[in-house]
């Protein structure tokens, strides 16, 4: 009979399903893609359309293009329901947050 994966997680040393859960939990934070994104807030391409002022196939555009305006982002990014941060990583500085970037009304 097979097992389910609650079994199979149950059955492992708790160090072994702790390092599961943490590179589970990495995996989730990388997000490939503003489909994935898209599909993450659990919108629609229409929804996300709406929200943009555009029509459904735009968001397929967007969606597919590998070089975007920054304010095409955010803009997509609100849609979906969140914020977007730019973060720098400079040697010797530490970690900068750029604003400003992609405001479409500075």
């Amino acid at each position: 009979m097979a097992r389910t994966m609650d079994e199979v997680m149950a059955a492992m040393p708790v160090e072994r399903r702790a390092r599961i859960k943490a590179r589970a939990a990495e995996m989730r934070a990388e997000v490939e893609g503003l489909k994935a994104l898209r599909l993450l807030a659990d919108r629609s391409q229409a929804e996300i359309a709406q929200a943009l002022g555009v029509k459904q196939p735009a968001v397929v555009k967007i969606e597919r293009q590998t070089d975007l305006y920054l304010s095409t982002l955010r803009r997509f990014v609100e849609a979906a329901g969140g914020t977007l941060e730019l973060r720098v990583e400079l040697p010797g500085q530490g970690v900068l947050h750029l604003t400003g970037m992609g405001d479409l009304n500075p």
